[in-house]
């Protein structure tokens, strides 16, 4: 199986189309592919409780590994220690080392 990175930019309250991308990690984790949902710039703002962290939390029940750029919440003014269930903050180190590991990586 394949090792995807997907990396998440996007407001899902001003784009319509973020909900795509957790379909896609959770189809690709069904598949039995190894997945991890990175969050960055204004992409980490479901990442602190509220309406739209739900679908968050559901693609991180499925088994991905939902990740939230600590520097992007800082800008922000999320404290890393107050986000939604099942999504943690990471240095985006992540991404190089999972890069660098070879997976595949879709930015959106």
């Amino acid at each position: 199986m394949t090792d995807y990175l997907l990396i998440e930019s996007r407001d899902p309250f001003e784009s319509n189309d973020t909900g795509t991308l957790c379909d896609l990690a959770k189809g690709l984790k069904r598949q039995g592919h190894g997945v991890t949902l990175f969050l960055v710039q204004n992409g980490v703002l479901p990442a602190r409780p509220c309406g739209a962290s739900a679908a968050l939390s559901d693609v991180a029940q499925a088994g991905v590994e939902v990740l939230a750029d600590d520097f992007s919440l800082g800008e922000r003014g999320i404290a890393s220690d107050r986000l939604a269930e099942g999504v943690r903050a990471a240095s985006l180190e992540v991404v190089v080392d999972q890069l660098a590991a070879g997976r595949k990586a879709i930015w959106h």
